[in-house]
């Protein structure tokens, strides 16, 4: 198979066919109208697996079949298959979110605290779980970042829209290309002094008094490390050292 019909048959896979099924229909879009010898012969399928496979094809819809001797197949439109892919997508999707919801939802606390600190790794990871915090801000926001890299379009129009909502929005870095991101936003914008400056510091996020975020990142630009934690005692205590040193920097 060639790179692209590779892709395709992966991509397929990730939709709910089978590795056989995603072959025998690409074939059958190559060919047109095909019986199973015919399939075999355009695609690696053992000849023995395409009745299966097109049996079932038929039975999600995707493919016809015409009893004659030898069976023909015949695929649908690509439109219908894009639309009842996705019917079975969304079906399935929504079938195990629900299910995640009854369990989250029917989980009891056992009483104690817990100090709950999470791990997220990548530059974009990082950067998804940033904008869903700020999102979540009711009072305040106090961002920093170590470079432009790091303030993604999405970020800062989060950000900003936070601002907007009357919430409290400070931005502090070292860099001034950053600082100049935010020049023209209603909100905040400082350097650290020079001392409290870390060359190893990423990304810092404070939400209201409650929520905390740092990352550092590796030597390479996609390299970077954060945790996080929210409504914790570790990090209401983060918050407080962390409120504490941007006061002390902005004065």
């Amino acid at each position: 198979m060639t790179t692209d019909e590779t892709a395709a048959v992966d991509a397929l896979e990730r939709l709910g066919l089978s590795n056989y099924e995603a072959k025998v229909f690409i074939a059958l879009q190559t060919l047109g109208t095909g019986t199973a010898r015919d399939v075999y012969r355009v695609s690696e399928i053992p000849r023995s697996q395409v009745y299966g496979a097109a049996e079932n094809l038929a039975e999600r819809g995707l493919v016809e079949v015409q009893h004659s001797t030898p069976m023909q197949y015949r695929p649908v439109s690509l439109e219908e298959a894009e639309r009842l892919l996705e019917e079975r997508f969304e079906q399935e999707r929504t079938q195990a979110f629900d299910y995640l919801t009854e369990v989250r939802d029917h989980h009891e606390p056992d009483g104690e605290e817990r100090e709950d600190i999470w791990s997220v790794n990548g530059a974009e990871h990082v950067g998804d779980r940033i904008e869903h915090m700020v999102r979540d801000a009711e009072r305040r926001v106090v961002f920093g970042a170590r470079a432009t890299n790091l303030v993604s379009t999405s970020l800062r129009e989060a950000l900003t829209d936070a601002a907007n909502a009357g919430i409290d929005v400070v931005i502090v870095s070292e860099d001034a290309e950053v600082r100049a991101l935010f020049e023209d936003d209603p909100l905040a914008v400082h350097a650290p002094p020079e001392n409290l400056r870390n060359e190893r510091a990423a990304r810092m996020l404070v939400i209201d008094d409650r929520a905390v975020l740092l990352s550092v990142r590796g030597d390479e630009d996609d390299r970077e490390a954060a945790f996080w934690s929210d409504s914790s005692g570790f990090a209401t205590v983060l918050v407080e050292i962390l409120t504490g040193w941007i006061e002390t920097s902005v004065r």
